[in-house]
């Protein structure tokens, strides 16, 4: 099968990955774009591009029809669909293959088998992978489903047939509760997938989770490229991943690894696919379900092995045999991953929006950052927060985590609040670093963690801040020469985070001594340009926008605005009864209107934003003085939904 040209039907990290590869094997490449990626970097690298829609990705990136025009247009004669989106869609990969169109892939009917977690399972068990005992029948009656969950037991995991990602699963600790729990996740897999077909399954508590990355070709070879551990996770989002697992010995290794090319061969397996399993704490390992395509954790196999799997997908797909067989597979050093995204850990992982104001991707050895970024562009609500996926390589594993943690806090990027903080403290508790976290980690070991809260910001981010908004009438600010245009002490009133502090500066020839409170720290620039805080210098990093001063500093990202000069009552108080939307996204549903009677806490509105639900809440006891809003409707990132006329004590009294 010969090809000259690659369309990559994706947007982000994952088209710049793939179109990186074409473009090195010599393939000309096209990227397809929403409206508002018009700008991306996808879109930059392409050697083509064809928009394809509006923001919507039903109307884009989903859209088939749309796809295939784009193909036509430019004559590109292979699409390539990276992760998400189409990559599963098995009428995807055969309306391609009626167009002439080779998909890099594998055939519509292993992804049509292996999309059904009741159809695979059931092909596992013939095949002899190990698999869970549980129920996966036609008969999806309540009367037989309830019967089976009496008979599997508890603990009992019921999960959606179709899709992922944890939409549709539960876990069951109390009998009592199955009846509803089958019904709640019947209702969110029909929402999700379009399907309400379920399985049972007897869970298996704090499990690892490792998978297998596997490889078939058209001339009957399937081989395993060993394992990454994916157990840190968060509402079945994996977090951090890494290769190989700190806990699978090498018999084991070969025992998975052969129950995973068992998986494959069992549906005729043709490119690039991963075999996922849960581990168990006794050491017995349970099919739990097989994906399709290309994973977002493939840099980690790739650093372990030094192949490239996408230019694997690529020769597959023109019909070569793979480029290595199982002997000659081998396995160096250790890989971590962490998925660097626009949210805020502290507000329940909440998506962030905004403009991408600098962007500085860490460099060292051993350091591979993946990302789709460029300086400028509006990080939306109409994909997946995902940014950026920050690897690293080490001899040993502890070298690989050090050197993971110096790449993420190393990593630039203001503009949007993002998780860094979080991954950082992930990968330096203990627990992980000892290779002893489980799927239960985030929510047992890490629950406490202090990045999960809103942590004041160091007085240090707050005395820079001043020294340099003191500045702020030089275009680029910066210290040189302070002591020369200010003499004396010089007041300001900042504000960060929803805080303000009164901050006092002395300058005293070289240096500032900066007061904040009953805290004074002494500031001064070293001849390096670095800043030295009480006798220790070190870089930091600013930028400055439309009022506002990011700055970066001791690991710390936060944004700072003078308001010495805001008249007192000016500003927006806590509480003020305008509420407004954290992001760009669609109304779900409006569940007050005007004239009603509310109290601080109630959700007024809630808001679909990056493929998640937000309950967005009364800020005051009041009265609904306007709204005009209905489901359905888009809005922007700070757009006031609700006014409230908040109510005090004395007239509620009254």
């Amino acid at each position: 099968m010969s090809f000259e040209k690659i369309l990559i039907a994706n947007r982000g990290e994952i088209a710049c990955r793939v179109i990186h590869t074409a473009q090195s094997l010599g393939y000309r490449t096209v990227a397809v774009y929403s409206e508002p990626d018009a700008g991306a970097r996808h879109v930059l690298m392409a050697d083509e591009a064809v928009c394809i829609g509006p923001a919507q990705a039903a109307a884009s990136y989903l859209n088939v029809e749309a796809l295939l025009e784009a193909c036509r247009k430019t004559g590109a004669d292979a699409v390539h669909p990276g992760y998400g989106f189409l990559s599963e869609n098995a009428g995807f990969a055969r309306a391609c293959k009626d167009a002439g169109i080779t998909f890099i892939g594998p055939d519509e009917d292993a992804i049509h088998l292996m999309g059904s977690k009741r159809l695979s399972k059931i092909a596992m068990i013939e095949a002899g992978v190990p698999c869970i005992p549980g129920y996966e029948g036609e008969d999806q009656s309540d009367a037989t489903l309830l019967k089976e969950a009496e008979r599997i037991g508890l603990p009992l995991m019921i999960k959606a047939s179709a899709g992922g990602g944890g939409r549709g699963m539960r876990v069951v600790t109390d009998a009592s509760e199955i009846p509803a729990q089958l019904k709640s996740a019947r209702q969110e897999a029909a929402s999700a997938f379009g399907s309400d077909e379920l399985i049972l399954e007897r869970a298996v508590m704090e499990p690892r989770h490792v998978e297998i990355q596997v490889f078939g070709d058209r001339h009957g070879n399937v081989i395993h490229l060993g394992e990454r551990d994916c157990s840190v996770q968060r509402r079945h989002q994996k977090v951090v991943e890494e290769a190989p697992s700190p806990v699978v010995s090498e018999a084991l290794r070969q025992q998975m690894g052969e129950a995973a090319v068992n998986a494959a061969k069992a549906c005729n397996y043709v490119g690039a696919g991963t075999v996922e399993f849960l581990l168990a704490p006794n050491g017995e390992f349970y099919f739990l379900e097989m994906n399709t395509r290309l994973q977002v954790e493939h840099p980690v196999t790739e650093l372990v092995t030094g192949q490239d799997l996408v230019a694997w997908q690529i020769k597959v797909a023109r019909g070569e045999a793979l480029p290595l067989s199982q002997e000659q597979v081998t396995l160096t050093g250790h890989a971590m991953e962490v998925r660097l995204y626009a949210e805020d850990p502290a507000q329940n992982y909440m998506p962030q929006t905004g403009p991408v104001l600098q962007w500085q991707p860490a460099r060292g050895d051993g350091v591979r950052i993946d990302h789709g970024l460029v300086e400028g562009q509006e990080i939306g609500s109409h994909y997946d927060p995902m940014l950026a996926k920050i690897i690293a390589w080490g001899d040993t594993r502890d070298d690989a985590r050090r050197r993971l943690i110096r790449a993420v806090e190393d990593t630039g990027l203001m503009g949007v609040k993002d998780n860094r903080r979080y991954l950082a403290a992930i990968l330096r508790h203990p627990v992980f670093a000892n290779g002893e976290a489980t799927t239960a980690f985030i929510g047992n070991d890490f629950a406490s963690d202090t990045s999960l809260s809103d942590t004041a910001v160091p007085d240090s981010l707050w005395a820079l801040a001043a020294l340099l908004l003191s500045r702020q009438h030089k275009a680029h600010p910066a210290l040189a020469g302070w002591h020369s245009s200010s003499v004396g002490q010089q007041p300001l009133q900042l504000g960060c985070q929803g805080e303000e502090k009164a901050v006092s500066l002395h300058y005293q020839g070289d240096r500032v001594d900066v007061t904040l409170g009953d805290t004074t720290l002494c500031l001064a620039e070293t001849a390096s340009g670095r800043i030295s805080v009480d006798g220790i210098s070190r870089d930091y990093q600013i930028y400055q926008h439309e009022g506002q001063l990011w700055l970066t500093f001791m690991g710390h990202t936060a944004c700072f605005e003078d308001r010495t000069h805001v008249a007192v009552g000016g500003a927006e108080q806590a509480g003020s009864g305008q509420i407004r939307a954290p992001m760009d996204g669609a109304i779900v549903e409006v569940l007050v209107q005007a004239g009603d009677t509310v109290s601080k806490g109630q959700v007024l509105v809630t808001l679909e934003a990056m493929k998640m639900e937000h309950s967005l809440k009364a800020d005051c006891d009041g009265v609904v003085e306007s709204l005009s809003l209905k489901a359905g409707d888009q809005v922007k990132r700070q757009q006031i939904l609700v006014n409230l006329t908040a109510t005090d004590s004395a007239s509620a009294i009254a």
